[in-house]
């Protein structure tokens, strides 16, 4: 008998949410009344009603997060006409802060803020009890982290074969960052090491091989990340065939001698770093109470590209508080120089909670008031700018971080990286009126014609790297600037075996 049904839409199938799984893990004598129930967003409406009306469930419990507020909501208001008698509750991130302000919020019965685990399943008993409290709005308690149970053994069989398993060491952050809600944690709290470390033995037992570490600074406390990498290195050593892939989120500029000796072990393919540099002024990491090293994160980026296999993920924002056009495009150019294997431009977005919006009047900051909350104009950046560095961003993720045009991309910076990748992109946008769902074969060609065109390259240059990179992946079909006698076919390149997400692999292809 379900009484209980957990639910969210995803971003992509792919992610499992660990949130629910928490949830799970900690009902208690409910965890057995209770069931998993994911989905995606851009399912029908009505299709995920009726899923969820069919467990017959008395109390339905939502994930809400910023990729899936506006669904949520549709979501929320059919449960509601359709099945009245059900208790909603809603937690997670985007429901935590500013509630008595979405629609979703008064739509529901409940919404637990913050922390969810003990106060959810307190919720779940009085409801089931038949003595409901009478705070709509109910604050999550923060239990010490050795008292939560662990919810790894709900990853199903399927999450394991198929899915990026979330995971986390520990919780919190202490930096102060004030785009991230994040800086509203007091500190980072370690979850107990030996039981973690016996909870992913037990997942890598039954098969798991792509993890994702949620932790906001992995390697903070160094003794830690160690211990972590060690496990990992361990059963990459007794199976090297059949070895994982491990995400973190790296702090830039704190990479001791120690943790850099271990990261060395690893073999291509198995370790990605996330980093997050996010800016490289210092005037306005001031401004919004980042603490960065820049000298030394360089440092330590050039030592991972150069003595390490890790793939780097570095992420960069634009539309911070003050910061302009240029300055953006100097920090930009400043991380195409160290580089990383994918820059994750990121456009600012206004999470509800966190303290940038402290900036909104003293900087004229313009936030969507529709999710994802992005930015859409400053002091200094108008919103034509703007959206020429939104297309700048998606043109980027398509061409640079996609793996698929190393060679082209060199013809296509040149030494002014910014400058000629905005180019670019505003000559994409112009003729081709779209920045998603570019077919292949399409932007191959377009990217020949602006580099002969618009970069005056030889057609022979431009030829040799494009279709070298279209041949590399994958591409069969005879490109109509292709000379048969200087391009022929060639074979595809073998890719590394293991768990290595496909984006990855590109990176690994005999490109760098």
């Amino acid at each position: 008998m379900v009484d209980i049904v957990l639910t969210t839409l995803n971003a992509r199938y792919s992610h499992a949410c660990l949130g629910l799984r928490y949830l799970r893990a900690n009902l208690g004598e409910f965890r057995d009344a209770s069931v998993i129930r994911e989905f995606v967003i851009g399912q029908k409406t009505e299709d995920i009603a009726e899923r969820l009306l069919a467990e017959t469930p008395h109390v339905i419990g939502i994930g809400v997060y910023i990729w899936n507020v506006e669904e949520t909501t549709r979501l929320v208001a059919q449960l509601k006409t359709l099945a009245p008698s059900i208790r909603i509750v809603l937690g997670g991130p985007e429901v935590s802060y500013e509630v008595d302000r979405q629609p979703v919020c008064a739509l529901a019965d409940y919404v637990v803020t913050g922390w969810g685990e003990v106060s959810f399943a307190r919720l779940v008993r009085q409801l089931l009890q038949g003595e409901p409290p009478e705070a709509r709005v109910i604050t999550g308690e923060q239990p010490p982290l050795s008292a939560l149970t662990m919810p790894y053994a709900e990853y199903t069989d399927e999450d394991v074969r198929h899915r990026y398993l979330y995971v986390e060491a520990s919780r919190g952050c202490p930096f102060k960052c004030e785009f991230c809600l994040s800086a509203l944690d007091k500190t980072a709290w370690p979850f107990p090491l030996q039981s973690f470390l016996a909870e992913l033995a037990a997942l890598y037992a039954r098969g798991a091989r792509q993890f994702k570490f949620v932790d906001r600074t992995f390697n903070l406390k160094v003794d830690t990340s160690l211990a972590i990498l060690d496990f990992f290195l361990e059963r990459i050593a007794a199976a090297p065939d059949d070895p994982p892939f491990v995400h973190f989120e790296l702090v830039p500029d704190h990479l001791p001698e120690r943790l850099k000796a271990t990261i060395a072990k690893f073999p291509p393919g198995t370790l990605q770093f996330e980093i997050g540099i996010q800016t490289f002024d210092p005037q306005v990491q001031t401004r919004i109470s980042r603490r960065q090293d820049n000298e030394r994160a360089a440092t330590n980026l050039t030592w991972l590209r150069q003595h390490s296999a890790a793939h780097l993920h570095v992420d960069l924002i634009a539309g911070l508080p003050g910061e302009s056009v240029e300055q953006f495009g100097a920090g930009f150019d400043r991380l195409v120089a160290l580089a990383p294997h994918e820059i994750q431009f990121g456009i600012l977005k206004r999470l509800r909670g966190a303290p940038i919006a402290r900036h909104t009047e003293a900087f004229d900051l313009r936030f969507n008031p529709q999710p994802p909350y992005n930015i859409l104009s400053t002091n200094v950046i108008d919103f034509s700018t703007m959206q020429r560095l939104v297309r700048f961003s998606r043109y980027w993720d398509i061409i640079a971080n996609s793996g698929r045009f190393p060679r082209t991309l060199a013809l296509l910076l040149g030494d002014a990286p910014f400058a000629q990748f905005l180019a670019l992109s505003d000559w994409l946008h112009d003729r081709t009126g779209q920045s998603h769902a570019l077919a292949h074969e399409r932007l191959v060609q377009l990217l020949f014609d602006y580099l002969t065109t618009q970069r005056m390259h030889s057609a022979s240059v431009a030829e040799t790297a494009v279709v070298a990179d279209y041949r590399a992946c994958g591409g069969r079909s005879r490109l109509p600037f292709e000379t048969a006698v200087t391009t022929p076919v060639r074979p595809l390149p073998s890719r590394p075996a293991g768990a290595t997400p496909q984006r990855q692999r590109r990176h690994l292809q005999g490109h760098d």
